[in-house]
């Protein structure tokens, strides 16, 4: 072959690695980070290395500056991906001989996923070809991490702000306000799925005068940090309209009122139980909420029928009170949507499954909660769930 030919052949061979370096970098662009999920991220770029010409890849990730390596996602060859260690870097890339069972000799090019001058992971992609490793490969490689760490980083902000809403809400929810020492009282929060990507339920008790208390169930319309934030201001606006001693249905009328003048929340149903002991009597009143369930001492459930008012923040109030007789061995139950609605299931049906429940006789609140969201699989849920249970406070005989 002439020096000519020879040149012209380079430049073919130049210009079809340059397009197959372009077409895997779109490849990358449509196949790694579907999901904002670490994990996930990792799994994506592992891979797309083999599908395009590696042996075997390896993700390995340090959760948080000075923890130890982990392996967070593997392709390919199993016999080679086992050879590859979790190994710390300083930010450079390299590239190492190895000898693969067999006694195959294989090279190894490693590169770590930097993100806002941080290393994060790395990425190592094991070649069996002669030769190694050409520098279109390796840039192939390089960019496949770069696109990765980048959506690793997002990732981690997510979680981290997810974290952040959550225990929030958990603080905000575990802490409800102390109800007369008449009742007994337990309650429970669970967030919806596995991102723990919280929304805007709650529930809370409120002390009044002559021995009652107010049991308040509530559900903002959205999820995330927003919802939790705003969560809190009805929590709060709740607590001062109620110290004024109101009956539920005026409480819900002011609150619906206050929320409507300042505009900047966002809608929420809300049910209010103010349960007076020493008449045995609950009075409800429902602002676009489910109804409750009191459960009797045989354990049968019963749904306490009320009128349902427009969700709080519309303005437009029209709230109406009902009356409960309870006995003393009644547990009342108030909750939100999540415990019971499911996906393209109507809801009547879904509160008859909840209604038609035979839970075991004589227990307590604790125990009405636990095997309530254990009977409803409450702990896979679509949507956040809040539970809250209260009972007459046997006291002793004189």
């Amino acid at each position: 072959m002439s020096e000519r030919a020879g040149a012209q052949a380079s430049l073919v061979e130049e210009h079809a690695a340059v397009l197959a370096r372009l077409r895997a970098a779109t490849d990358a662009i449509g196949e790694i980070g579907a999901h904002l999920d670490e994990t996930a991220v990792c799994e994506d770029l592992a891979a797309f290395l083999c599908r395009h010409g590696y042996e075997a890849a390896a993700v390995d990730v340090r959760p948080e500056e000075g923890a130890t390596w982990v392996r967070a996602a593997m392709a390919g060859d199993p016999k080679l991906v086992d050879r590859l260690e979790p190994r710390p870097h300083a930010g450079a890339a390299r590239t190492y001989a190895d000898v693969a069972p067999g006694g195959v000799a294989v090279r190894v090019l490693t590169v770590p996923l930097e993100w806002r001058d941080r290393v994060v992971g790395s990425v190592s992609a094991v070649s069996a070809r002669t030769g190694g490793f050409t520098d279109h490969e390796t840039a192939m490689v390089h960019d496949a991490a770069r696109l990765a760490a980048v959506h690793l980083g997002h990732a981690r902000r997510l979680a981290a702000t997810e974290r952040t809403a959550f225990h929030l809400q958990q603080a905000l929810v575990a802490e409800p306000g102390r109800p007369h020492p008449n009742l007994e009282i337990a309650g429970r929060y669970l967030p919806a799925g596995a991102r723990t990507l919280v929304g805007g339920d709650w529930f809370e008790t409120v002390r009044l005068h002559f021995g009652r208390s107010l049991l308040v169930v509530g559900d903002v319309m959205g999820h995330g940090l927003d919802a939790a934030v705003d969560m809190n201001a009805y929590r709060s606006a709740l607590r001062d309209v109620a110290s004024t001693d109101l009956p539920p249905h005026r409480v819900l009328r002011q609150l619906d009122s206050v929320v409507a003048d300042d505009g900047g929340m966002r809608p929420a149903t809300c049910l209010l139980a103010q349960v007076d002991p020493a008449r045995r009597v609950a009075t409800f009143a429902s602002a676009g909420h489910l109804p409750p369930v009191i459960v009797a001492a045989d354990g049968s459930a019963d749904l306490v029928e009320l009128p349902v008012g427009p969700p709080l923040g519309t303005g437009v109030g029209g709230y109406e009170p009902v009356n409960r007789t309870l006995a003393p061995s009644d547990t009342l139950v108030l909750f939100t949507d999540g415990l019971v609605e499911r996906r393209g299931e109507d809801i009547d049906v879904s509160l008859a499954r909840l209604s038609t429940l035979r839970l075991r006789a004589g227990s307590g609140p604790e125990e009405v909660v636990e095997e309530v969201l254990e009977r409803l699989d409450a702990r896979h849920a679509e949507d956040d769930v809040a539970v809250l249970a209260a009972r007459l406070r046997e006291r002793p005989a004189p």
